[in-house]
């Protein structure tokens, strides 16, 4: 894969976070394709993990979507393979420790600077997707940094 096409793929996860999709299902539907996968499928597989995992502010949606991807690329497929799955496991760790020095956490209340996620009744309501929104959220940059980070790790790959 050129470098021009994995840009296009971040540019398409930065795209879909700004059409409306959640953090998770930006990044994993402008790789999706890559593994036999529709693009809505993948949206409907990643959509509870935005907001930090149904808007719980725990591991960041982008983080979650990076996650996801890397199985797809090398997750085993044979519950006894260890060697498989520490394969996949090692992948996963070093994207994310790539990820936690780029944004300072893997964890969506530390990026949003908030305390945790509110516990009050209708916590799950989301925000509106305003202007005003996207001037004081970080969520696309995370979008972006985690869709560079998976392109970089797919052109390491082939390189």
């Amino acid at each position: 894969m050129t470098d021009k096409e994995l840009d296009e793929r971040v540019n398409r996860a930065v795209d879909n976070f700004m059409a409306g999709y959640g953090c998770c299902q930006s990044v994993v539907a402008a790789f999706s394709d890559l593994y036999g996968l529709d693009e809505t499928m993948a949206k409907r597989i990643a959509a509870g993990f935005g907001g930090g995992v149904g808007r719980m502010r725990m591991m960041c949606g982008a983080v979650s979507g990076i996650v996801m991807l890397v199985g797809l690329d090398c997750g085993q497929t044979e519950g006894s393979d260890r060697e498989g799955k520490s394969a996949c496991y090692k992948v996963v760790q070093q994207l994310l420790e790539k990820s936690k020095q780029e944004n300072g956490s893997l964890i969506c209340a530390e990026i949003l600077g908030i305390k945790g996620h509110d516990k009050a009744p209708n916590s799950y309501v989301t925000s509106p997707r305003t202007a005003e929104y996207y001037k004081t959220r970080p969520c696309v940059a995370k979008v972006e940094s985690a869709a560079r980070i998976f392109a970089d790790y797919l052109k390491s790959k082939d390189s």
